[in-house]
């Protein structure tokens, strides 16, 4: 579910890469909380309603959480995090960071020039820096549960696209 290529054409097999941030395991247990809490309220009119109603609740809630999650694409010589979308040749060599490397980089060495697509319960982040100069973003920084795909899927779409802007 996390990394697919879109089709099958050679083009996109090269540079295909597609990742959705969905919610961990504990986040959704906790946001299933809100199951019995709706059901405690309607308990008073009737049990089998308030049981129907946390069940639709419950469901309602994690359901959200997980189509509300951003995806990260690479197709058509373009990045897509979330709703944001940058072509590769404007891209700089991504930097792939993990454990305490990942923490600083969400930290303390966040640059706050970057645009940022962090998401809590994923370990691993993504910086690529950006190459455009009319851009007053310096970098991307992506959560990434595979940071290594990622930056390869990133690199092997630079490798087919040409980086020379067209202005």
């Amino acid at each position: 579910m996390q990394k697919t290529p879109r089709s099958a054409s050679p083009r996109s097999r090269s540079e295909g890469y597609r990742e959705r941030l969905s919610p961990s395991l504990w986040i959704l247990c906790a946001a299933a909380v809100a199951a019995p809490m709706a059901a405690l309220v309607f308990t008073a009119i009737d049990t089998t309603v308030a049981l129907v109603i946390g069940a639709v609740v419950g469901v309602a809630v994690i359901g959200a959480m997980v189509a509300a999650s951003p995806v990260i694409r690479i197709e058509g010589g373009e990045l897509r995090a979330g709703r944001a979308h940058i072509p590769v040749r404007l891209l700089g060599a991504p930097e792939v960071h993990e454990g305490d490397d990942a923490r600083h980089a969400r930290g303390a060495g966040l640059d706050p020039r970057a645009w940022h697509l962090i998401r809590g319960g994923i370990d691993g982040i993504v910086t690529i820096p950006v190459i455009d100069p009319a851009d007053p973003t310096s970098a991307w920084v992506i959560s990434s549960r595979t940071p290594d795909r990622l930056a390869a899927a990133v690199r092997r779409a630079q490798a087919v696209t040409p980086r020379t802007p067209s202005r």
